[in-house]
């Protein structure tokens, strides 16, 4: 437990910038699937919406995007929701759309080895944190009952989750759903007291075909997620 507390205290004041912030940008240039952005998002690989302003004035979200590492945006085809029984919006994107990069990012859910890790972090931030206990439930009733890059993001178009941040080996990332792209990480203390498959209220997860125990190691998990 001691263990525990100090590797908190060393790691939580480096996470200042771990968070990205939300922002809006323009959309200055089209080139096909290619887009020109003023201002750029603050971090390569952060998802966004695209805003398209008509006529009436209405502005509905249209397209999922990401940043790439030269800094313009690629479009998406990722839906916005799941399952939706709304029609999707087949507008063309056009110069002076506005974007809103790291949408939803105030909507975390955190994956955490055990109870007081998850405590300390939450604690620290003010972010609106999504119960694990939801995912927990959700990823019962897939095959594996472990978290995956799908289940992440089918998880997150359901709960309307921006990021997950999640605890590994040897730092703590923060990883969107969306882009499927890791966007920040700091250094962070290993654990030695772990849940598996992550700290939630459930002492079991069981996978949804013949109820099966998961079973494996928290740490190993995690680093399937990158």
């Amino acid at each position: 437990m001691f263990k525990i507390f100090i590797g908190l205290f060393l790691s939580l004041p480096l996470f200042a910038d771990l968070f990205p912030a939300t922002i809006q940008s323009t959309i200055i240039n089209v080139n096909n699937n290619t887009l020109q952005v003023s201002p750029a998002f603050p971090k390569n690989g952060m998802s966004g919406i695209i805003l398209h302003t008509y006529k009436d004035g209405a502005s509905p979200a249209t397209t999922a995007v990401v940043q790439n590492d030269n800094g313009t945006l690629t479009t998406l085809d990722n839906p916005l929701m799941e399952n939706s029984n709304l029609p999707e919006i087949a507008t063309k994107v056009v110069a002076g759309d506005k974007v809103i990069g790291g949408y939803l990012y105030d909507n975390v859910l955190l994956l955490a080895p055990n109870e007081n890790t998850y405590n300390e972090i939450t604690s620290k931030y003010k972010k609106h944190w999504i119960n694990p206990d939801n995912y927990a439930a959700f990823i019962s009733q897939k095959k594996d009952g472990v978290p995956t890059k799908e289940n992440l993001s089918s998880f997150a178009r359901s709960y309307q989750v921006g990021l997950i941040a999640i605890v590994k080996k040897d730092g703590i990332v923060i990883y969107d759903p969306v882009s499927e792209k890791i966007i920040s990480k700091e250094p962070f203390g290993m654990q030695s007291q772990t849940q598996t498959p992550f700290f939630s209220h459930f002492e079991k997860v069981r996978s949804g075909w013949f109820g099966s125990v998961v079973d494996g190691d928290y740490y190993t998990l995690m680093e399937q997620i990158n």
